[in-house]
This record gives structure tokens, sequence and C-alpha cells, in this order.
């Protein structure tokens, strides 16, 4: 006998019972919704047998990874089913994603939707087949002989790249069998509720060199009813989506001949923003943030030193050959911080200069593989609220504090604030080669920046592998519409990269040391900040932001001066202004103006003439406030604006 502790309790089973046999000793119906297991805290398969002594909590589809489990075997039920109606279909990778799931193909032609109807019903008779789905390993040559025999060049490259000596773990359903570490459901019987969701263009490995496949993906509930929710999200995101949403408004626009990750903003862009850009620095600037601006660009000499060459090459534009040691090389700059660096060391410094905070908009450059670009909220040249702060350490915490506080001041302006969440992203100790520094230096700095963060009382989840190769960071995290995680603001504790650029102080005990770093952003990438922004409000920007605060809409000709009048006040007051003078009926341009989410609309005829007043129309449904004075509809509209209300 062994024992087992699940949830606080030690209870005894027999030996060899695996997780799942464990569920099913329960009774009931609780073991058919049982999806993964976690074994003394490691993510693991219900086949895994257990030990005495294990910790064992098994995980439902509520869970985040029997979530990921209950998906990663729809995927896997995709791909039998296109190998049943596509024999010569090469098969590739097919993950669980946060939404659901994928399976990249190489086929002839890329699937019609007609094509995924065919595999949605193949994939319905493989679901009612109720097949088991059972583990099994063969050693690397036996793995790559065996792909090989079945014609499948991108399983040979993938089990070529496991390191020799290792067995690969294979997963068999009936006649389908796929290379794979797990974890699975028990059968395919359990997946009830799917649908295939679009077919796109990959590129093998994100590798725009490699041959382009069919990436077809999905999603994927215990229930028919989550499903349709599910999908009636999706469609609401559809409407909400940047991506669309800023080209309909003329926000952005993107040309195939200047290359993907290149937006072209448009004039409504530009000024939203100018609008972000101003009010970030002007509130720097109160915090006591200096200025800085440097180049776009620098000589590798500068990359080498900072550690970016080694570490980031593959990510930065270079300008020449990285291996010519005979000719300058430049490359642009992927970010701004050893370019502030060199203000610090203009000259010396004393602990009484410190805190010395750099702040810069700085447009960076980033190779991005093609396949990670999407609209403003991944770009290839961007702008960005960057920032570094040089401190000694017993002001760290303090410091750290106030560009928190500075970050949540920011996302509560914009609307935001209700919808991050915060990662304390660390090191991964199993792959050194990522990072510059010692273990020694990383712990200290992850356990100097955990007790700040505990001090803070961040919530926080830990991201072990996703810190910068220099140091741990605090990302604030933020999901698009369609529920994918991006980083929005950062703040990185640094004790190492000041030591590699000589960046010193003389101490009060007269003794030179090396300052700490914060690395920090207050808004982020102001490009993916706008892009958050378009789908929060679906274009309907709160009205310190809208690129037209009111438009003016005369009813006939004789109104036109009036209307010219009123815009001349309401510009006066510094709001941004139109008139439509267009030769069409009123109705038309209210229509006109609510599709264009402006804020107000001021209706003038003879009424309003022979009064001074205006009639005022919000966008939205019943938005109509009637006739007012005009000096009331400035006063409304100028504290609207100063106080960045959001409606």
């Amino acid at each position: 006998m062994i024992k087992v502790t699940l949830r606080d309790t030690v209870k005894e089973f027999n030996d060899g019972i695996n997780a799942f046999e464990v569920a099913k000793s329960f009774g009931g119906g609780f073991y058919k919704n049982v999806c993964a297991a976690r074994i003394n805290g490691v993510n693991g398969d219900l086949r895994t047998v257990l030990k005495d002594g294990d910790t064992l909590e098994l995980l439902t589809f509520e869970d985040e990874y029997g979530r990921w489990t209950f998906r990663h075997t729809a995927s896997h039920i995709m791909a039998q089913a296109v190998k049943r109606l596509y024999p010569n279909a090469k098969l590739a990778i097919g993950p669980a994603v946060d939404d659901g799931f994928y399976y990249d193909f190489d086929i002839d032609e890329k699937f019609t939707p007609d094509d995924l109807k065919k595999i949605e019903d193949e994939m319905k008779k493989i679901v009612k087949e109720d097949i088991e789905l059972t583990r099994f390993a063969l050693p690397k040559a036996e793995a790559v002989a065996k792909f090989e025999a079945e014609n499948e060049p991108y399983k040979v490259e993938l089990a070529e790249g496991i390191a020799d000596g290792e067995e690969i773990s294979f997963y068999a359903q009936g006649d389908f069998t796929d290379l794979c570490a797990g974890a699975h459901l028990m059968s395919t019987g359990a997946v009830k509720a799917f649908k295939l969701t679009s077919a796109t263009g990959a590129y093998w490995r994100g590798d725009s060199s490699k041959k382009m496949l069919c990436r077809v993906y999905g999603t994927a509930f215990p229930k028919a009813s989550e499903l349709e929710a599910h999908l009636t999200m999706l469609e609401e995101a559809k409407k909400r989506d940047h991506n669309k949403l800023g080209r309909e408004l003329e926000i952005f626009t993107t040309v195939d001949c200047i290359g993907q990750g290149l937006p072209i903003m448009l004039p409504k862009g530009t000024k939203i923003l100018q609008i972000l850009q101003r009010f970030v620095e002007d509130e720097e600037e109160r915090r006591g943030w200096l200025r800085t601006k440097t180049p776009l660009m620098a000589k590798s000499d500068l990359y080498k030193i900072s550690g970016h060459w080694d570490h980031y090459l593959d990510g930065m534009f270079v300008l020449g050959d990285p291996n010519d040691e005979s000719k300058e090389c430049f490359a642009l700059r992927p970010m701004t911080c050893p370019f502030q660096y060199q203000a610090y060391l203009n000259r010396a410094r004393s602990y009484r200069d410190l805190p010395l905070r750099y702040g810069e908009t700085s447009t960076l450059f980033r190779n991005e593989e093609s396949g990670e670009m999407h609209g403003l909220i991944r770009v290839r040249q961007f702008t960005i609220s960057e920032g570094h702060l040089i401190c000694t350490p017993e002001q760290l915490e303090d410091e750290f504090r106030g560009s928190l506080e500075l970050a949540i001041f920011m996302l509560k302006t914009l609307g935001l604030y209700e919808d991050v969440s915060y990662r304390f992203s660390q090191w991964d100790p199993n792959d050194k080669d990522k990072y510059i520094g010692t273990p020694e230096q990383w712990e200290e700095a992850q356990d100097m920046m955990g007790k700040i963060l505990d001090h803070l009382e961040i919530p926080y989840k830990v991201g072990v592998g996703e810190a910068a190769f220099y140091g741990p960071k605090l990302d604030i995290q933020i999901k698009n519409v369609y529920g994918k995680e991006d980083t929005l603001i950062t703040i990185q504790i640094d004790q190492m990269l000041a030591e590699k650029f000589g960046m010193e102080y003389v101490d009060r005990d007269g003794q030179k040391k090396n300052p700490y770093i914060i690395h920090r952003t207050s808004i982020g990438c102001y490009e993916r900040t706008l892009a958050l922004l378009i789908e929060k409000y679906a274009g309907a920007f709160p009205m310190w932001l809208a690129p037209t605060q009111v438009k003016i809409l005369p009813i006939a000709d004789r109104h036109f001066d009036y209307a010219y009048d009123i815009k001349k006040q309401l510009e006066a007051k510094g709001m941004r202004v139109e008139v439509d003078d267009r030769n069409e009926k009123i109705g038309y341009k209210i229509r006109e103006a609510r599709l264009q989410k402006v804020p107000y609309m001021l209706v003038v005829g003879d009424s309003e003439v022979e009064n001074g007043a205006v009639a005022v129309r919000q966008r939205g449904e019943n938005g109509d406030l009637g006739a007012m004075p005009l000096a009331q509809f400035i006063d409304l509209a100028v504290n609207e604006i100063e106080t960045k209300v959001i409606k």
C-alpha cells in the first residue's frame, strides 16, 4: 500500500495505482470531469503511477492546466480527423493555447470553410467512438525511423532535435499516433463541444525562410452551452478588434510594400498618440523625471558592453555584417537603456545626485517574426515611454514603489486598471546561457524584488524563464479582446549592467559603488496601448482622448456662419472641433457622426441661431440632451476634458 495526500488528507491506495484510478475511486461521476493531475506541485498526466508520499491534486476544466489538457486532446482529435480525410497531409505541431488550440498542417491547398465543416464532422465521429488515448515511449533512433517510414518530415525534425539518449513520448488513439509530451485526457469521448474557428497561414517554426503551413484554429469545452457563450463572445470581440475597427475609423493602416509590423498612423491615430505622449511626459516631469533624447542606432560596441549583442542579436535590425570585424557594424536600437546610461556617465556622480530619473519617448526596433505580429499589438517599430532610474540600495524600494504608482496612475486614468494582472518574471536556473550574472546575483535580485512586491501587497503570479537577460521584472499583463495576454508595462530591477558600463557613485563613506537601476515604462508601448484603448472603448474614446471631440452640424447653409463661430469659441478652449457643412440632410449627418464615435454633436438651426444655443447630442443610444445655451455646453465639455472622466 502507498499513502497519498489529497486535499490535506492522507489516503491509502494499492501499489501501482495511477492518478485517474484515484479519481475513479471516489465513486459517482466525478472522474468524468477530471482532465489532468498535479503531483507534488508539478502538472502531469492522469496516467502517472503514484508513489508513496506523493501529494495529488486532480484538475478539472476549471483549472488552467486542466483546460489546457482538454484542448490539447481536442487538437489531436482534429489531427486524426485531418489524416483520415486527407491522408497526404503532413503533421507539424498542435498545442493548446489560451482560448483553444491549433494544429499546423502541410497540405497542397489551404482548407476552406467547407473543409473545416468536413473536419468537424469527422471529429464528431472520433468523439463518438470514445477512443482510448495511450502513452508510450521510443528511443530517439526508433522514433526518427518511425516518422521517416510514415513520411512525416516535420515530426522527423522535431524528433532529431531531442537530445541523444532521451526517450521520446508518444500518444496513440486508434489509428492515429503523435509525438507528444502530453498531458491528455483518457479518451476522445470527453470532448463534447468544439468548433474550428479559422484556417490561416503560419511559417514552420515561425521562420519566414521556411515553408508556409496551414494552421487550423479551434476551441473546445465540456458543454455545448459553454461553447455557445464563447462563440458569442468571439462575435462581440470581432466588433471591437482594433485591427478591424482601427482601420474603419481611419486611425491607422498598413501597406504591403512598406512591410508587416510597420503601421501607418493616420491623422486621427497620430492625434491620439500625441495626446497620450504629452500627457505622459508632463506627468513624468511632475514626478521628477528628466528628459533625454538619444540616437536610434549605435555601433555594435555599445550592444557588446550591454550584452544585447550576445543575448538579443536575432531580435535586432543589424546594419552591416556582424561577423566582419574589419568594418563598423551598426544596429537599430531595440531598447534605450545602454544609451541613457551615457547620460549618467557624462560626469562623476555622488550619492547626493541619486536618485536620477531619466525618461525618454523612445522609438525602438525589434525584428519580430511575421507569425508573431498582430495589428498594433506587436510591431517591428514602436514608440515607448521608457525610463531608467539610478539609485542607491537604500532608495530601491521607494523608487520601485514610485515607478509602480506612476504606472497605476496611468492605467486608472486610461480606464485599463481593472483589466490588468501582475507577473513576477524570474530567471530559469536550468537555462543559464540566456542570462548574464551569477546564480547568487540572480537569487539576491529576485529575493529583493519579491520582498518589495510583498511589501507593496501586489497580487502576482510567478513566470519562470520570463525575466530579461539582466534582471527580474514585474510585468503588468493585459488581454486583448480575444483573450490573448501581452505585457503592457514592465518594471525591472537590474544590479548587473551598472557594473558592466562602469557606472559608479561615491557613497557617504567615500567609497565608489555601483548603483541599482530600475528599468520601467509608465504607459508601455504607445501603439499597443492605442490598440487596447480601441478595443476597450470600441472606438468611442473618452472625450479627452477623442481625436474629434465635437462635431457641429448646421441644418442649412444659412446656419454656417453661426456654426463656424461656435467652432472658433470651442477651439479657443482647446477643443478639437469639426463642422459638417456638406449638403446633406441632418439625419444623415447625425448618423455619420455617431458612426465616427464623436463624443458630442451640436445641431444648429434657426432656433439655436436666434437664442445663442446648441442642440446637444451624445454618441450612443438615447443621447439627445436637448437645447442649452452655448456657454453651458462649453462648461460641461471643458469639465469632462479636464477631469478625464470615463463615460
